[in-house]
């Protein structure tokens, strides 16, 4: 049996328990070079634990479509991670609350197109899930040789309906 949870729309009053909502919407604040260009600024708390330095890589993942059956939930104790979609298409956001060191009842955003995500550290969720190709995110996160992955198997797995 399965569980199914019901996708909202990402803003950042539902998603503040779990990270930033990075969003590019409305009026910047403040103009630069030379009023050509809208500043949205410092909009994540990032953070890559005692033993880590930021790092940005390129993540391909490939799309998947709704309804979506999920069962793997991860996290990073030492770093946020923050996704940063290079199409205008919006992509699936999973998260769960920890409960004593375990995720609980997951919940599922879906992003405008303007809209990034910064996980907090140690804030469990999903696998990265475009809704459309190509798929393709900028990931600033944790660059570091101490262990920063934890991975539950849910079961039952979950499903993420519309």
């Amino acid at each position: 049996m399965t569980r199914d949870i019901k996708c909202e729309p990402l803003s950042a009053e539902a998603f503040a328990p779990f990270g930033d909502v990075l969003d590019c919407s409305g009026d910047p604040d403040r103009m630069i070079n030379a009023g050509l260009c809208g500043r949205y600024h410092d909009l994540a708390a990032l953070s890559f634990g005692p033993d880590g330095r930021a790092g940005i890589s390129l993540f391909h993942a490939r799309p998947r479509s709704l309804p979506y059956t999920f069962d793997l939930l991860e996290r990073h104790p030492e770093g946020s991670q923050a996704f940063l979609p290079m199409s205008a298409d919006p992509f699936l956001v999973i998260v769960a609350p920890d409960e004593n060191g375990h995720p609980g009842s997951p919940r599922a955003f879906l992003t405008a197109p303007h809209q990034g995500i910064n996980f907090f550290a140690g804030t469990w969720h999903g696998v990265l899930t475009p809704l459309a190709a190509p798929g393709i995110f900028a990931v600033v996160d944790r660059i570091g040789d101490t262990p920063n992955l934890e991975e539950v198997l849910l079961d039952p797995p979950c499903i993420v309906v519309s």
